[in-house]
């Protein structure tokens, strides 16, 4: 297993993982329930498990796997990063730093404004 291979597919399962348990799908996924989710033969993701585990992202968890304080952090990173432009405002919404949060009046005005650039 090359580094970079290891990179990989330790991003895609601590992303993955992070999903599932935000989702309320499972905290603690057999290396079978990653692998199908995953589309990857069982028996070509368990040793990069092992390997996550003893690298501190993983802990093992009965017959699963669980996410560590490391793992949920570096999970949620490279989700936030792989859907981030799914996540952010399209063109002609606010975000979360307008102005228009200030009151109920600045909202006003910022919805009328954006309506008449619309046109």
């Amino acid at each position: 297993m090359s580094e970079l291979d290891a990179l990989r597919v330790r991003e895609e399962v601590l992303q993955a993982m992070y999903w599932m348990r935000a989702e309320g799908l499972g905290e603690t996924p057999t290396a079978a329930e990653l692998a199908r989710f995953l589309a990857v033969p069982g028996a070509t993701l368990v040793p990069y498990l092992e390997r996550f585990v003893e690298e501190g992202y993983l802990q093992h968890a009965g017959e699963g796997f669980g996410l560590t304080p490391t793992g949920i952090e570096a999970g949620k990173r490279t989700f936030a990063e792989e859907f981030a432009d799914l996540t952010r405002p399209s063109h002609g919404e606010c975000d979360a730093d307008c102005w228009c949060h200030d009151s109920p009046e600045a909202a006003a005005s910022c919805l009328e404004e954006r309506v008449q650039h619309a046109h």
